[in-house]
C-alpha cells in the first residue's frame, strides 16, 4: 500500500511539473524564433528561414566560422599587443647650422719625467686610483713596494700630483687652435681628470652653443706632445705616443673606457662627425625608465649613473670620496684608496652591485641619447717642404716635428642631423580602431550586443516562468 500511495505522489508531481513548465517552454520557444528572425547580425535569418536543411546548414558553417575568424583575430591582436611590439623610425634632417660636440684632449704620456723620482709607483698609484690596472694583476709584484712609498709618504696627494705635473695645456703644447675660422686658446678648454690624466675639454657644458654652419669646417688643433719632457713606463704597457680624444655630448661627461680615438704622433687626423639622437621608449615598449634623475648632472646619462652608483657605495663602504668620482664627500687619501676603495671597486664589478643596459638594471638605457658617429682617415704630417716650413717656424728639428707634432681636424661630414626614434608598433587606440577595422570592428560592436541582449532577454524569460 506505501508503494502504491508513493507512485501515485510521483505522478502527481510529474503532470504538475509538464503542466507548469509548458507554457514556459512554449515562451521561450517562441522568444527564440522572434529573436533569431528579427536579429541585424548576419547569416543568423537565413539560419532560421531557410527551409531547405542544407541551406540552414550551410549559413550556420558560415556564421559559425566567422565567429572563429572573428575570435581567433581579437585574441591574436591582444596576444600581439601584450609582446609590447615597436618599430623603428629613422628620420634625416637637414638644418642650416648645427650644435657642436665637446671633445676632450688626452696625451698619451701622462707625466713629466723630471717630476717623477719613482716613475713605476706613481703610475701605479695612479692606475690604482683610476682603476685601470686590475688590482689582482699588480698587487702581488708590487705590493710591498707601494706600501712602503705609503709609509714614508703619508700626505702625499697623487691628485695635486697630477694636476701639477701631469700633462698641461698652454702654448707650448698647443701650437694651434682654430674653430670656425677664430682663433681658440688653451683657455677655453677645460681641465678634467680622466684615467689618462689631466685632460681638457673643448666646447664643455656652461659655455654659450657652438655651431658650424658649412660643412668641412669645424674644430682644427696642432698639438706638441713634448715626449721628451712627458713619458709613460712600457714595463707597465705605455708603449704609444700622441693624443686620445672623445667627441661627446657638452652634457655628459667624456668616457674613454677603450673608445677614444688616436692620433699617433708625426699623423694628420681627419675626423668627419655626425649627429646621431636616438630616442628609446619606456619600459614594457623599450628598456628605458624616464624618472630616473642624477644627482650631479642635469643630462642622464649610463655612464654618468654608473660614476654615482660607484660613488655612493664607496662612500657608504669607506667614508670617503674618490676625486676622479662625483659628489661632495670627503677625499680619499692613498692609504684609503689602496685598503678600501679598491677593493670595493672590484667588489662592486663582481657582485654586479652597479649594472647598465635593461630596465631592471641600475643604469638603464637612457630615453634619448646624443652620440658623434666618426669617420678618421690619416695621413703623414706634412711633406717634406712643410715639414721644412714649420720646422723653421717653431725652431724645431725635422725629427722633432715627426717624433711629436699632432694634427688634428674635427668637421661636420654634413650639416644633418640623424634622428633614430623607437615607437611603439600598436597603441591602444589602434587595438580598438582602424587597424582592426577590416576583420572584427563591426562584429565586436554588432555581435557582442546581439550576444548580451539575448542573455538579458533570455534570463528575463527564465525569471517570468519561474515566478
Amino acid at each position: 500500500r506505501k508503494n502504491s500511495e508513493k507512485n501515485n505522489l510521483h505522478a502527481d508531481i510529474r503532470l504538475y511539473l509538464i503542466k507548469k513548465l509548458q507554457p514556459c517552454l512554449e515562451d521561450r520557444r517562441r522568444y527564440h524564433q522572434e529573436f533569431a528572425s528579427s536579429t541585424s547580425f548576419h547569416g543568423v535569418q537565413n539560419i532560421v528561414r531557410r527551409r531547405s536543411r542544407t541551406h540552414r546548414g550551410l549559413w550556420l558553417l558560415v556564421v559559425t566560422g566567422c565567429l572563429s575568424i572573428v575570435i581567433w583575430q581579437i585574441c591574436s591582436r591582444f596576444t600581439y599587443y601584450f609582446s609590447w611590439p615597436t618599430t623603428t623610425t629613422v628620420v634625416v634632417q637637414y638644418v642650416e647650422n648645427v650644435k657642436f660636440p665637446a671633445v676632450t684632449f688626452c696625451n698619451l704620456n701622462r707625466f713629466q719625467a723630471h717630476a717623477v723620482s719613482n716613475l713605476q709607483i706613481i703610475f701605479l698609484l695612479w692606475n690604482l686610483v683610476s682603476g685601470v690596472v686590475q688590482k689582482f694583476s699588480m698587487e702581488d709584484k708590487f705590493s710591498q713596494e707601494i706600501n712602503d712609498f705609503l709609509l714614508g709618504n703619508q700626505n702625499f696627494s697623487i691628485k695635486e700630483f697630477t694636476r701639477k705635473n701631469g700633462f698641461y695645456l698652454n702654448h707650448s703644447t698647443l701650437l694651434e687652435c682654430e674653430f670656425f675660422g677664430k682663433t681658440c686658446h688653451p683657455e677655453d678648454f677645460e681641465h678634467v681628470f680622466t684615467e689618462y690624466g689631466n685632460c681638457f675639454t673643448f666646447n664643455y657644458n656652461g659655455l654659450p652653443a657652438r655651431s658650424v654652419s658649412l660643412s668641412g669646417r669645424g674644430l682644427r688643433l696642432l698639438f706638441d706632445v713634448q715626449q721628451e719632457q712627458f713619458t709613460d713606463d712600457p714595463a707597465l704597457g705605455y708603449t704609444d705616443a700622441g693624443i686620445t680624444f672623445v667627441i661627446h655630448s657638452p652634457k655628459e661627461v667624456p668616457r674613454f673606457d677603450g673608445l677614444g680615438l688616436l692620433t699617433p704622433v708625426g699623423m694628420h687626423a681627419q675626423v668627419a662627425i655626425r649627429q646621431l639622437k636616438s630616442i628609446i621608449q619606456e619600459y614594457p615598449w623599450g628598456e628605458c625608465k624616464p624618472d630616473i634623475k642624477l644627482q650631479y648632472q642635469n643630462t642622464y646619462s649610463t655612464n654618468g649613473c654608473l660614476q654615482e652608483c660607484k660613488a655612493r657605495y664607496i662612500q657608504d663602504w669607506c667614508g670617503c670620496l674618490p676625486f676622479i668620482l662625483p659628489g661632495n664627500g670627503t677625499e680619499c687619501d692613498l692609504l684609503k684608496f689602496y685598503n678600501c676603495v679598491y677593493p670595493a671597486v672590484s667588489d662592486i664589478e663582481i657582485k654586479g652591485l652597479c649594472t647598465v643596459g635593461t630596465h631592471n638594471s641600475t643604469c638603464p638605457a637612457p630615453c634619448e641619447e646624443m652620440e658623434y658617429p666618426t669617420t678618421v682617415t690619416y695621413s703623414s704630417f706634412g711633406g717634406e717642404n712643410a715639414i721644412k716650413f714649420i720646422s723653421a717656424k717653431l725652431k724645431k728639428s725635422p725629427e722633432y716635428i715627426r717624433q711629436n707634432l699632432v694634427l688634428i681636424d674635427i668637421k661636420y661630414h654634413d650639416l644633418s642631423y640623424k634622428i633614430t626614434q623607437q615607437q611603439k608598433a600598436l597603441s591602444v587606440s589602434e587595438l580598438l580602431g582602424k587597424k582592426c577595422a577590416l576583420g572584427w570592428r563591426s562584429y565586436w560592436g554588432g555581435g557582442i550586443f546581439f550576444l548580451l541582449k539575448y542573455i538579458l532577454e533570455n534570463f528575463r524569460v527564465t525569471k517570468n516562468c519561474e515566478s
